[in-house]
């Protein structure tokens, strides 16, 4: 069957551009299904959704905001208008991928678009700020952002390369197939390369009792990407083995998965096993990214562009509360395994970040706001000991059963 790219895009300012995009991928044997994001003038092409359908969707008319001018509230409701059309598009079968290009607002409109579609369904955006941080834009979604080099001014001897090749790869996207494998119920895991050693073990051991196991690394993206899956019921279980993350949203570090992390499952009643991997260590990038308050802080260098600052006696006792407090409105079955020789390959004892006081703080005040609702192991082991990783896997095993 014949495949289809959606191109979100300004047909007005970015016409040229976008057809050339267009007839790039229709030369490749894929049909089009062109989204019109445009507002200051009359399209270049005829596109197959109007701008005042975008405008529409989005829950005002092209008219009114031609007459506010307001450029902000323009993007803003022609990114909501596309992103819903874009979504009704996919789900009838009418598209099976996206591609967009753009500055600024163009990137803020196409990949809100890319944000409304599923995991899996072929994302391409060529932008102009695909060199510097790209999380605003792709958040937990597979969208491939492709750096412009030049600015999207004109066919030139460069965007003339660039643009074919981001029309090759969307192309190429669409008309893959995905090799056929047999479907397992899915659990989502969380590692660092600190926890590795335990996720590991624990996944062979859920893989040979019959699920398939997705790892995620805890980067925020990572946390906030199983989470999404959880809440899309797309995962029946949840081994949170690594949750680092709420120290960087604590303390400050560049990797928080943001204020709600650690209570989708529990809100949903998905069988979930917590450990406090990482809960030693507060990100930041190198270490002249670190802020000034924190300089006499104690780090631990773990590659030239990951600096690893140790959280305080204070903070793991504000984490156990914290924990304990999200963990107790859980609805389904919660267990909370602690490891207490350590949480991270570098929190053991001999090791840098080892600080058997900060455990302590973390396993009262843990204790101390958790619910009857939750059951509590404590384990005379490291994380990455195998005891405690088949201990983790069992209980999961045992929730699901």
């Amino acid at each position: 069957m014949a495949k289809t790219v959606g191109i979100v895009g300004t047909l007005d300012t970015k016409g040229v551009e976008f057809q050339f995009i267009k007839e790039r991928i229709e030369a490749a044997g894929v049909s089009t299904c062109v989204v019109n994001t445009g507002i200051v003038g009359e399209p270049h092409f005829e596109p197959d959704v109007s701008a005042s359908a975008v405008a529409a969707a989005g829950g005002t008319s092209l008219e009114a905001l031609r007459a506010e001018g307001d450029r902000g509230k323009s993007v803003a409701a022609m990114a909501e208008g596309a992103a819903k059309i874009v979504s009704e598009l996919q789900r009838d079968g009418k598209i099976d991928g996206l591609i967009s290009l753009g500055g600024s607002a163009g990137t803020t409109i196409g990949t809100t678009a890319m944000r409304a579609v599923p995991v899996g369904v072929p994302k391409v955006m060529v932008s102009t700020l695909a060199s510097g941080d790209t999380s605003p834009y792709v958040d937990t979604k597979d969208i491939s952002m492709m750096y412009s080099v030049v600015d999207i001014a004109g066919i030139n001897s460069l965007s003339r390369q660039i643009l074919t090749n981001a029309a090759g790869a969307i192309a190429g996207m669409v008309n893959a197939e995905v090799p056929a494998a047999e479907d397992k119920p899915l659990i989502g895991a969380t590692m660092f390369g600190v926890t590795t050693p335990c996720v590991t073990k624990a996944r062979e051991i859920l893989e040979s009792a019959g699920y398939e196991v997705l790892v995620f690394h805890a980067t925020g993206a990572g946390g906030r990407a199983m989470e999404d899956l959880v809440k899309g019921g797309f995962i029946v279980g949840v081994l949170d083995a690594t949750t680092t993350e709420l120290a960087d949203e604590l303390v400050g570090g560049v990797l928080s998965a943001g204020p709600d992390r650690l209570e989708t499952a529990g809100n949903l009643g998905v069988p979930q096993v917590i450990a406090p991997g990482a809960l030693d260590m507060v990100n930041f990038g190198p270490p002249d990214t670190v802020p000034d308050q924190f300089r006499a802080r104690q780090f631990y260098q773990h590659n030239p562009t990951v600096t690893l600052m140790r959280t305080t006696v204070e903070e793991n006792a504000e984490l156990g509360k914290i924990m304990g407090q999200k963990l107790s409105q859980a609805k389904g079955p919660t267990t909370v395994l602690i490891p207490k020789q350590g949480v991270s390959a570098i929190d053991k004892e001999g090791q840098p970040f080892y600080s058997a006081e900060a455990e302590t703080a973390w396993i009262e005040n843990l204790k101390a706001n958790l619910g009857d609702n939750v059951t509590l192991i404590e384990m005379d082991n490291h994380i990455n000991d195998d005891e405690f990783a088949t201990k983790l896997a069992e209980t999961l095993l045992d929730s699901l059963k």
